[in-house]
C-alpha cells in the first residue's frame, strides 16, 4: 500500500493520519448537531395561537392566567384588557401582570386613556394586548373609526386599538393584528372599521394572522369582507365554534383569521368560565 503524503510530498505518520481523522469526525459531529437544531429549508413550522375576550379578568384575574396557560399557545390576543383601568380590576396593570404570570412578551394597545383617580395616580387604560413566546420585534397602534363607550352621546371617530406587530417565529417574521370591533346590532361602524383595518394590512403576501372579538356572525357582510383576503381558520369539522355567552354560547363572533402561508391542523374553543366568552385555539402548520 502506498504511504500517504502531505501536500509538500512528505509522508504522514499514522499518528498523525489517526489525529486528522479525529479531527475530521469532530467536525462532523459538530456540524451534525447544529444542523440538527435548525429548521430545514422549506420545513414547516408548528404554531399555537389564541384568542380571547378576557372581559377585563372577570373580576379574578389568575382564573385569566390559568385559562391562558392550559391552552399552551405559542401567540395570544387578547381584547378588554384593563391597565390601572377601574375598580373592577383592582387597578392593575393586567397586561404585565399576564405577561410576566405567562413568561411572554407582552404589547398592550390601548384604546380608551384617562387620567388616574389622583393625581399621584398612572393613567387609566382600556384596550387589546398581545403576548407571545417568540421574540416581538416591532409593533404600532393604529387608529380605526369608533364609537365610543366612555361618551354619554357618542358620534364615530378616530381613536386606537388596533394592534398591529411583527414576531420573528424560528427565523421567520409573521404580521399579527388583534381588534375589538363594535358590538351594537347596528353593523354600520363595523363596516367602516373592517374597512380601516384592510387598509392597514394591505398585501398579504407575507404571513399574517387577524385575531379578534369582531361581534360580527361568520356571514355578516362586515366579516365576508375580511374573508375576500384572509380565511377563517375554523373547520367545519370542528362544530360551531360559538363562544358567546360563555356558560351557554349561542354565537361565534370571535376569530382567528390567517394568510394563505398557514394551513390549520385543528381548532377548539376550551370550556372555561374565566371570562363572559371563551376563548379560541387553533394550531397552525406555518410553511417556511
Amino acid at each position: 500500500m502506498a504511504r500517504r503524503t502531505s501536500k509538500r510530498g512528505n509522508p504522514i505518520s499514522s499518528t498523525e493520519m489517526r489525529r486528522r481523522l479525529r479531527l475530521a469526525a469532530l467536525l462532523a459531529l459538530l456540524a451534525a448537531v447544529a444542523c440538527a437544531h435548525l429548521p430545514a429549508a422549506g420545513s414547516a413550522l408548528p404554531l399555537r395561537v389564541m384568542t380571547y375576550n378576557i372581559r377585563s379578568g372577570n373580576g379574578d384575574l389568575a382564573g385569566t392566567t390559568q385559562a391562558i396557560r392550559a391552552a399552551g399557545a405559542d401567540i395570544v390576543a387578547l381584547q378588554e384588557v384593563d391597565v390601572h383601568w377601574a375598580e373592577r380590576s383592582s387597578f392593575v396593570d393586567q397586561a404585565t401582570v399576564l405577561g410576566q404570570q405567562l413568561r411572554m412578551q407582552t404589547r398592550f394597545a390601548r384604546i380608551y386613556l384617562l387620567a388616574g383617580a389622583r393625581p399621584q395616580d398612572p393613567p387609566r387604560a382600556f384596550g387589546v394586548a398581545l403576548l407571545s413566546k417568540f421574540p416581538i420585534l416591532d409593533w404600532t397602534n393604529h387608529i380605526i373609526t369608533r364609537l365610543s363607550t366612555q361618551e354619554t352621546n357618542p358620534v364615530p371617530g378616530p381613536l386606537p386599538g388596533f394592534l398591529e406587530a411583527r414576531i420573528d417565529v424560528r427565523g421567520t417574521a409573521v404580521r399579527v393584528f388583534n381588534t375589538h370591533l363594535d358590538y351594537r346590532s347596528d353593523p354600520s361602524v363595523r363596516r367602516q372599521q373592517t374597512s380601516e383595518m384592510l387598509a392597514y394590512i394591505g398585501d398579504v403576501s407575507s404571513p399574517t394572522l387577524l385575531f379578534g372579538d369582531l361581534n360580527a356572525p361568520p356571514d355578516a357582510p362586515e366579516i365576508q369582507l375580511l374573508l375576500e383576503r384572509l380565511h377563517d381558520s375554523w373547520p367545519k369539522s370542528a362544530g360551531p365554534g360559538l363562544t358567546d355567552p360563555a356558560d351557554e354560547p349561542r354565537k361565534r363572533i370571535d376569530y382567528v383569521l390567517t394568510s394563505s402561508h398557514f394551513r390549520v391542523r385543528s381548532a377548539s374553543v376550551p370550556v372555561t368560565l374565566a371570562s363572559d366568552h371563551r376563548p379560541v385555539v387553533v394550531d397552525l402548520i406555518l410553511a417556511r
